[in-house]
């Protein structure tokens, strides 16, 4: 007997999820079936790889070392079988994608449908979070991220501009006196999307001139959703991604406040692919990358 990919998918699996059960629901086999194939690789490297307790499996000091080895093999064969998938005329295989949350659901997901119906061998496995993944020990081929500083481990491309707004509700700003310069922001109860704007502070630029403003932050939330949600409820003034409030802005449920300036985040104006160097090359990946360039460029 020899050593498996099944058995080292057991090992990883297991390794990460720290449970037997876990891995075997992820493989879709039994958990006797991941517990044998755990056992033959132990006797096969004549080593303990993992320590059994009630509550969960943990690595011994030669699991650690054997496990890096296990996702190196793995990963070469997956670059194996995927050179010689380029051989074929369609793109095929498994693209696992991450992207954060509001934009995931709001954009990302009603274009996946259309990808797939034009790539028939291709499967998306989409994992929305809103935090940085490591996507090397995920197993992520792309991640759709809004930042300005893409990781330096990973290729970056830009897919597409985001653009903003100031925003209040008519309720709102027909009880107040509208701002009608970003100074006079500090008299209004404001709404912060914590995960962009830096702390308290709004930057807006007009042609050549700048102005920081420290709000007077009323709310803040690290989802666009909800801070949407508050100033369609007439709470205050909110700076939004376009993608959440234009159709707000459309209906005039929403209206914009201090239109000739634009807001300036700390996450720049786009979303970025990150692609590991080694997943780069693969057809299906530059597939998708290709699809959502030319999408957003139509739009």
């Amino acid at each position: 007997m020899s050593i498996s990919t099944a058995m080292l998918e057991a090992l990883v699996k297991t390794a990460e999820l720290h449970s037997v059960s876990a891995a075997a629901d992820e493989l879709g086999v039994s958990k006797s079936v991941i517990s044998k194939r755990l056992a033959q690789l132990e006797q096969l490297v004549q080593a303990t790889l993992l320590t059994r307790s009630s509550r969960r499996m943990a690595l011994t000091p030669a699991g650690e070392i054997y496990l890096e080895y296990a996702r190196q093999a793995l990963l070469a064969l997956s670059q194996g079988a995927e050179g010689l998938r380029t051989l074929r005329s369609d793109p095929s295989g498994l693209i696992r994608l991450t992207a954060p949350i509001s934009w995931g659901q709001r954009v990302l997901a009603r274009m996946i449908p259309e990808f797939l119906q034009t790539h028939p061998l291709i499967e998306i496995e989409l994992q929305l979070t809103d935090r940085m993944l490591d996507i090397a020990y995920e197993g992520i081929d792309i991640a759709l991220r809004m930042t300005a500083t893409p990781a330096l481990d990973l290729v970056s491309i830009p897919i597409t501009r985001l653009d903003w707004a100031i925003c209040a509700a008519p309720a709102y700003l027909a009880k107040v006196h509208p701002p009608e310069e970003p100074a006079q922001l500090v008299d209004h109860p404001c709404m912060n999307y914590w995960s962009v704007q830096s702390d308290q502070l709004w930057q807006l630029s007009a042609g050549e001139q700048t102005q920081t403003i420290q709000i007077r932050s009323r709310y803040r939330a690290n989802n666009p959703e909800a801070i949407a949600d508050a100033a369609l409820a007439g709470l205050g003034i909110a700076m939004l991604p376009l993608y959440v409030c234009d159709n707000a802005l459309a209906s005039g449920r929403l209206q914009r406040v201090l239109p000739a300036w634009t807001p300036v985040t700390k996450y720049g104006y786009q979303i970025t692919a990150g692609v590991a160097p080694d997943r780069i090359g693969f057809s299906r990946n530059q597939a998708f990358l290709s699809f959502l360039k030319q999408r957003f460029a139509n739009d």
